[in-house]
């Protein structure tokens, strides 16, 4: 399959071609208009070029090897999109940043699914002998056979960095749990002794000599003030704030 990256809508777009190749002749065929065969083109119109004098079989060649160049610079776009998915994710975890993070594991497993049959075709067309292909042009076809298993292999590491940033994510976002809990949880350690402070000087008893003390309702604001501050001097010296 013919691959190229939208810029625009930063996705991945697949094309079919089909390639028949035959003794004298090589017909393509492919779906929609434009492709990435203009270098080949170009070649093809130089008088002296290897395409030219090498024959049918290399041309068939040549515009497999087309194909898989440019698996290249699209992996090199997905490879910047994974970077910036990264820095994305270390700056500030988002539910949208996950959600173009799955975008980007399905692209990938349709991209192996795209390259993984031209694997088997080309080590087929290498491993078998043909009166069509020319000994001469087999040894072209292993060097693309090295590049597909490299491409392959790119899609791999690939994958593995994006199924690692998922779990980064979800790291991420456990330890910011983490971190809202404990706030929390050190709040309400500190109102704990503050609100069983109020509760007793709240009830509402005849007899109670400090109700009755002018500097009461100071005291036990200065009282409560002394708690707090411990608990806060305590939590910082464990480092828990």
């Amino acid at each position: 399959k013919m691959i190229s990256f939208d810029e625009k809508k930063k996705k991945l777009l697949f094309e079919q071609v089909s390639l028949l190749l035959g003794p004298n002749f090589v017909i393509s065929f492919q779906e929609k208009e434009g492709d990435v065969f203009d270098p080949l083109r170009e070649r093809i119109r130089k008088e002296k070029s290897r395409t030219r004098a090498m024959g049918a079989d290399y041309l068939g060649y040549a515009l497999i090897d087309v194909i898989v160049d440019h698996y290249f610079l699209v992996l090199e776009k997905i490879g910047e999109k994974i970077e910036k998915l990264e820095e994305e994710l270390m700056r500030e975890p988002k539910q949208k940043t996950l959600k173009e993070i799955y975008a980007m594991k399905r692209e990938l497993i349709s991209l192996r699914k795209a390259v993984w049959p031209l694997r088997e075709v080309i080590s087929r067309i290498e491993r078998t002998e043909h009166t069509i292909i020319k000994k001469k042009t087999g040894i072209y076809f292993r060097d693309l056979y090295d590049h597909i298993i490299q491409i392959i292999d790119t899609i791999e590491t690939s994958r593995e960095m994006v199924s690692g940033m998922v779990e980064l994510y979800l790291s991420s976002l456990s330890n910011r749990m983490n971190e809202v809990m404990k706030t929390l949880t050190i709040i309400a350690t500190i109102f704990i002794p503050l609100t069983f402070i109020a509760g007793v000087y709240g009830m509402n008893f005849k007899f109670m000599p400090e109700l009755e003390w002018p500097l009461g309702y100071y005291t036990i604001g200065i009282v409560m003030l002394i708690v707090a501050g411990t608990l806060v001097v305590y939590f910082k010296r464990k480092k828990w704030i």
